[in-house]
């Protein structure tokens, strides 16, 4: 009966550790004090930590301070940036009484207009027949071309038939 116990252990250590990266990654956020939003090519990072104001920074993935990314002024805690391309920002934010929140990832997937249209449409209806090898004509085969491929057809009979007629004439008891 030592199996069940075994595989309850084992059972609990996998969800256990499968779990760990998720509780690490949730306090870290909220660590931060910074909710970071992607949408389109803009991010906005919105914090109630600073009360008195302070600037935000966007840094791409080659930065690794504060005055090296883009940086902007918190408007009521807010602070937003546009025309991003696509990649992975890390959002710092630095209040008027020094503290720091973030770094914060975020990942932009960028698209050139709000409402992309489709670049391809399916036709209304078929062009042309089917072209699937056995079976009727698409076009209007003349007299000579249908009784070419009926001699053909009746060629490759018999031929085939002689064939099989010969090989096994030897065998015969």
């Amino acid at each position: 009966m030592r199996t069940p116990s075994l595989l309850a252990r084992r059972t609990l250590t996998v969800a256990a550790s499968a779990a760990l990266p998720l509780t690490l990654a949730v306090p870290a956020a909220l660590a931060a004090g910074v909710d970071v939003t992607a949408s389109g090519s803009t991010v906005t990072a919105t914090t109630t930590s600073c009360p008195n104001g302070g600037n935000a920074a966007l840094l791409d993935s080659g930065q690794a301070d504060f005055a090296a990314g883009r940086q902007t002024e918190l408007r009521s805690g807010t602070a937003t940036w546009q025309g991003l391309r696509t990649g992975t920002y890390q959002t710092v934010v630095v209040c008027s009484d020094g503290s720091t929140l973030g770094p914060v990832p975020v990942s932009v997937s960028a698209s050139r207009s709000p409402n992309p249209s489709p670049t391809a449409s399916a036709p209304s209806r078929p062009v042309g027949g089917v072209r699937g090898g056995l079976g009727g004509t698409v076009r209007d085969s003349g007299t000579l071309t249908l009784t070419a491929g009926g001699t053909l057809v009746a060629v490759a009979l018999v031929g085939g038939a002689w064939y099989l007629r010969r090989r096994a004439g030897g065998r015969r008891t």
